[in-house]
């Protein structure tokens, strides 16, 4: 009788190992932590992925707001645009003082509503992803904007105000007035951050409101750009930098805001010894401005001086009134007319074809 070929005896430690097993219960904790670790790391990234870029800008503008307001109160936060652990410690209470800060800074009430309506955005993912607690969410959520009626008793009680302390007509500055004001030293952090204000102001006619919203993100020193939301208009646009912006924007961001995050402020306040803290909001620029002013002989100058001076020097240049308006992200015609000073003749900047 034939023997079969000898057979080696099977190892029952490797049969063992090689059966599928229930995973431990550990084990399972262990993966679904990682898993919603990911998701939550995600879920910010995938939100903002599917705005428009010029819905993506706003709220990079809007959560600047908010990191502005914050610092103002004494609160340090990470990224809030793409940092869940970021809103960790935001409450309804927080959102309602952002609310009041917004009125007493000026800000419009559609751009008050709209960064609302960021925050609760925000705020949703954030409890999603595990990172607020759901109660405050829901909280966050209850905080109302201004309805029509409302915003219209507001922005009547606010005129009043602006009546009250409004200039007869605008600060006249000349050349030399505006090479002043941009030749601030740059030998220090404030000198580096009063330089870039004012090319921001003089050479490129931003609002107030404009430039207290830009984040570090709104400048490609690459490109040499400026990319801005201004919200009356609601147009988010796309300014070449002048030669002396660029020069100024090269020294602050190298020297002042290395390793700022893209969606974090722009333009830092400053104390009394000139070191960088805080914010620079609406006010905070209007009294810088007026300082400054004072340094180059102007009394009462104001941001809006500014953009007047902007609009008659380029129109000086040559530039048309369809190309300012454009430029100065204006609704018609009418109002930069309004900002252009009347040549002292009347049909100097007339060319006729000959």
């Amino acid at each position: 009788m034939l023997m079969d070929d000898a057979v080696e005896p099977v190892d029952q430690a490797q049969m063992t190992a090689l059966v599928p097993r229930e995973p431990t219960s550990a084990a399972l904790s262990q993966a679904a932590a990682a898993a919603d670790r990911a998701a939550s790391s995600a879920l910010f990234a995938e939100y903002r992925q599917q705005l428009a870029a010029r819905t993506r800008t706003a709220h990079d503008q809007d959560l600047a707001r908010c990191a502005l307001y914050l610092a103002d109160v004494g609160v340090s936060v990470g990224a809030l645009a793409v940092e869940p652990a970021a809103w960790a410690g935001f409450t309804w209470g927080l959102v309602e003082g952002f609310k009041r800060w917004m009125l007493r800074e000026g800000f419009a009430l559609a751009t008050l509503n709209r960064t609302l309506a960021t925050i609760k955005s925000y705020t949703r993912l954030a409890a999603q992803a595990g990172a607020l607690a759901a109660e405050q969410a829901t909280l966050i959520a209850a905080v109302k904007g201004y309805g029509r009626k409302q915003g219209r008793n507001l922005d009547a009680e606010r005129a009043k105000i602006r009546r009250s302390t409004k200039k007869a007509q605008a600060v006249r500055l000349s050349l030399a007035h505006a090479r002043a004001l941009k030749e601030q030293p740059t030998a220090t952090p404030q000198g580096r951050r009063d330089a870039l204000l004012m090319c921001l102001l003089l050479d490129h006619g931003l609002r107030v409101g404009e430039l207290a919203a830009l984040t570090v993100g709104s400048m490609d020193l690459d490109a040499g750009t400026l990319t801005f939301y201004r919200e009356k208009v609601d147009l988010t646009q796309i300014h070449l930098l002048s030669a002396a912006t660029l020069r100024t924007a090269l020294a602050y961001l190298r020297h002042d805001r290395a390793g700022a995050a893209t969606e974090e402020a722009l333009l830092l306040g400053s104390r009394r010894s000139g070191a960088l803290h805080g914010t620079l909001g609406v006010r905070s620029i209007q009294a810088r401005v007026q300082a400054l002013g004072v340094d180059v002989g102007l009394t009462h100058l104001s941001p809006h001086d500014l953009r007047h001076y902007w609009a008659s020097a380029v129109i000086a240049g040559g530039t048309d009134l369809l190309a300012l308006q454009e430029a100065g992200g204006w609704a018609s015609l009418a109002m930069p007319r309004r900002y252009v000073e009347r040549a002292k003749i009347a049909n100097e900047r007339v060319k006729l074809q000959t």
